[in-house]
């Protein structure tokens, strides 16, 4: 007993001071999170994945449409998926003065990568199906002769190369022409396109409309 007296006497600070430290660690091994369980990983990657998935949901939720001809601002525009062609058209500013709306089907729904086209007055679009013209989908027609024709004002690339005489380099030519100079007005305005004179244009024109 009178060993210990002596010894707390001598390191009476130092042994407080010890004491102190312990008591310290001791709280914080009693207050440190618990350890994360194993299944902490696996919750984190099904969160991840379905992130992904509501973001593949979102993207799947839209459609992109081109909107083309007689509208304020023609040009790509992306629309919740379900959208009407009365919206593809609003989206794009609105009609001008001159279209025809007589010829649009503001009423038809909309796909993904589709071409609405509104035509101006006096403007006469092959085919006969309204649905068709305002959705940018047929734009081929059958002439008085029997002949298939194709509108330079409507045609995609691929409908372009069936046209006798026109492949991949003329095709790209005319919808270049067309993006940079609005409609063609006259079939023999497509001798303004490089690589068309007024033999090549004539061989082929029972194949074309405006």
């Amino acid at each position: 007993m009178e060993r210990l007296k002596e010894i707390w006497e001598s390191y009476r600070y130092q042994l407080m001071i010890l004491a102190a430290v312990l008591s310290l660690v001791g709280a914080w091994l009693v207050k440190r999170p618990a350890a994360v369980p194993a299944q902490t990983d696996q919750a984190l990657a099904m969160s991840a994945t379905s992130s992904i998935a509501n973001t593949s949901s979102v993207t799947r939720s839209q459609v992109c449409v081109d909107v083309k001809g007689a509208v304020k601002h023609p040009g790509i525009y992306k629309l919740k998926s379900g959208a009407r062609v009365n919206e593809a058209v609003a989206a794009a500013g609105g009609i001008v003065d001159n279209a025809d709306m007589r010829q649009v089907n503001l009423a038809k729904q909309v796909a993904d990568a589709e071409v609405v086209y509104v035509p101006v007055n006096g403007e006469t679009i092959p085919g006969t199906s309204t649905a068709r013209i305002a959705s940018g989908g047929d734009t081929t027609a059958t002439g008085d002769d029997g002949t298939a024709t194709v509108n330079l004002n409507t045609a995609t690339k691929e409908q372009l190369c069936q046209i006798t005489g026109i492949g991949d380099k003329k095709a790209d030519l005319i919808l270049q022409y067309r993006e940079q100079h609005g409609q063609f007005k006259s079939i023999d305005e497509l001798k303004q396109v490089s690589g068309f004179g007024d033999k090549s244009v004539d061989k082929i024109r029972d194949q074309l409309a405006v």
